[in-house]
């Protein structure tokens, strides 16, 4: 049985050290999922990505941050080893652009085309992430953070979480800060961030 292990990130750059070392740890490159925020569209569309247009979003601005763009598209390449692993870039009701990669991309990929509602929060439930988790892991990525997903056999399970937990976001931290601002819960039809949104969001939480 395999536990799937969750864990946020504010920089692209923390996102894809933590991949490379998964994949470094032994952890198959199909077990391994990436998801993030592609509102300022670092990442661009390429002759092997899929693309799956949920529906139209706000303006963009022009990419900023290209050494951490490069530094995830490795990340993003290293997890996308298997065919069945493309790069895939999806608009999500409430969360804007994303870009991703892996089972979970995948997934959400399939939801889109299949037009199963739930988006990213219906596939991080179903794949075992508590509700309430999940609510942060979205709202999260809606800010601008990358989610990294795993799949692991619960004998790996500590082993791998310790690999994840390397600059990831502490999450009730971040729910609480969250909370003090108003945010309840996330929220399908709220308006995408920006991308200037976005940067500030990331500027905030800048080691």
């Amino acid at each position: 049985m395999l536990i799937t292990i969750c864990r946020l990130y504010d920089s692209y750059t923390d996102a894809s050290r933590v991949v490379v070392m998964l994949e470094a740890a032994g952890l198959p490159p199909s077990e391994t999922s990436v998801i993030s925020n592609n509102s300022d569209t670092w990442y661009s569309a390429t002759k092997t990505a899929n693309v799956v247009p949920v529906r139209k979003d706000g303006a963009s601005s022009k990419a900023d941050g290209k050494v951490e763009g490069a530094a995830l598209g490795a990340a993003i390449g290293a997890t996308a080893a298997t065919a069945a692993s493309l790069v895939t870039m999806l608009a999500i009701p409430g969360v804007g652009a994303v870009v991703g990669a892996g089972w979970l991309a995948a997934l959400l990929g399939s939801m889109a085309i299949g037009g199963v509602a739930g988006g990213l929060l219906g596939a991080l439930t179903n794949a075992g992430i508590s509700e309430e988790d999940a609510q942060v892991f979205v709202e999260g990525v809606r800010r601008g953070g990358t989610l990294v997903a795993a799949r692991v056999p619960q004998s790996e399970f500590p082993r791998i979480e310790a690999i994840m937990n390397q600059c990831a976001v502490k999450l009730q931290e971040r729910c609480k800060l969250y909370r003090k601002a108003g945010w309840q819960s996330f929220d399908p039809n709220a308006m995408p961030y920006t991308a200037d949104q976005v940067r500030s969001e990331r500027a905030l939480h800048a080691h």
